[in-house]
């Protein structure tokens, strides 16, 4: 388990690390801390990783264990309406920009575990992957999940 493994995993997850930033945390300076804390409790549990599971499916654990940890330490992480771009810019048109902002506001507005549900789901994992990441039952994934899509639907119809 050399270095150079380590960070060709994290290269490949990076995005999801700045997704996952970008719904909990709101400022550039507090995304650029989270995501050094997840890096660096990445770093530390490496040497466990047992490789049970996906790369991609452990550090999504660490991302939110990290999050979550950091929320109730500080319990500074406020929405605001303001959505700083945290990675680089993407071309796109200004319909889809708007309808994805739109969408992460309303992600955004979900409590902590729904928010990681919904998060988890759009990224292509099957419910029982999330049931396993977050600790709860399929059943009760898409039980969830139906009555997420349900509240995001009335928050985007406001």
């Amino acid at each position: 388990m050399s270095e150079t493994a380590f960070l060709e995993e994290i290269r490949a997850c990076q995005g999801m690390i700045y997704k996952l930033v970008g719904l909990y945390a709101t400022d550039s300076e507090e995304k650029k801390d989270l995501y050094q804390e997840i890096l660096l409790q990445a770093w530390r549990g490496w040497p466990s990783f047992r490789h049970e599971a996906k790369f991609s499916t452990w550090l999504y654990r660490i991302c939110l264990n990290t999050i979550l940890t950091q929320k109730r330490k500080s319990n500074k992480i406020d929405y605001k309406d303001s959505l700083e771009p945290f990675s680089p810019p993407v071309p796109h048109s200004s319909i889809q920009w708007e309808d994805a902002v739109s969408l992460q506001k309303a992600i955004r507005q979900l409590a902590e575990t729904d928010r990681a549900i919904v998060s988890l789901h759009l990224d292509g994992y099957e419910n029982s992957e999330i049931a396993e990441m977050i600790g709860i039952s399929n059943n009760h994934v898409a039980v969830k999940l139906h009555r997420c899509k349900q509240q995001l639907a009335n928050l985007l119809t406001r």
